[in-house]
């Protein structure tokens, strides 16, 4: 009797007197009232059940053709993929992360990668959509996700979904917790302090020496003629020893 009660009601149950027939099922089949194959087969007509179930329940407040209440996800493309070609080798060949780290991941990664360690460097975290993170950094919205969740995978960076119940979820909060790549951040990427190659000149003007000691630069008009110190050596030589030449004077 309870077992053709039980099929009179899943015919004609919606989805969630379902739900509430399948507790009443195994409760049955746990004190022992329905058998062993009853209970299968009831199960069987409860899982056939669900599917036209699902299909005939629908939301309050989905417009009438579509199948959420949130606006369709537009397609995102490059208005010049050219450029945007450029922009993602740029950004990977900028230094994103340590070279030891940087040679896991393809260029599009590195460049999705550049994006959140800037803004990581910045804010202490990333919380930019990612469309936005792929826009930058001139890839695809798939790549960019695929990029921030295999370096989660190996343990670089933390994910913080902000799932949010009947609305659309906040974005995720991205945070880089690799010690090595948040020295390589602190550091600007890596780069080493710009020093100039030591010339000639650099070492005259280190070791005291002029950098022109028998020149004199070209007078200006009206200003006095700079004295050269090697003729005026060379002409009190002369004065003081008449009979010596200028050659067995120097």
């Amino acid at each position: 009797m309870f077992v053709k009660q039980l099929n009179t009601a899943i015919a004609a149950a919606s989805l969630g007197e379902i739900d509430s027939l399948s507790k009443t099922l195994w409760r049955g089949y746990a004190a022992g009232a329905i058998a062993d194959a009853d209970a299968q087969q009831l199960a069987e007509l409860i899982q056939a059940r669900r599917q036209p179930a699902r299909s005939e329940h629908k939301p309050i407040g989905i417009p009438a053709g579509r199948a959420s209440i949130f606006p369709p996800r537009r397609i995102q493309r490059s208005p010049d993929r050219a450029r945007s070609i450029e922009r993602r080798r740029t950004l990977a060949a900028s230094g994103p992360m340590p070279p030891q780290l940087a040679c896991r991941f393809t260029t599009g990664e590195l460049a999705v990668l550049r994006i959140v360690a800037d803004q990581v460097r910045d804010n202490g975290q990333c919380v930019l959509p990612v469309d936005a993170i792929a826009a930058r950094a001139g890839v695809c919205r798939r790549l960019a996700q695929n990029a921030i969740r295999e370096a989660a995978r190996q343990g670089l960076l933390t994910i913080q979904e902000r799932r949010r119940a009947g609305r659309r979820n906040d974005y995720n909060v991205v945070r880089i917790v690799s010690r090595e790549w948040l020295t390589w951040i602190a550091r600007g990427g890596g780069c080493k302090k710009v020093r100039p190659t030591d010339t000639d000149l650099t070492f005259r003007w280190k070791s005291g020496t002029p950098t022109r000691p028998n020149t004199a630069p070209t007078p200006t008009s009206g200003a006095p003629p700079t004295p050269n110190r090697a003729h005026d050596r060379v002409c009190s030589t002369r004065d003081c020893n008449p009979g010596k030449s200028v050659n067995s004077a120097l």
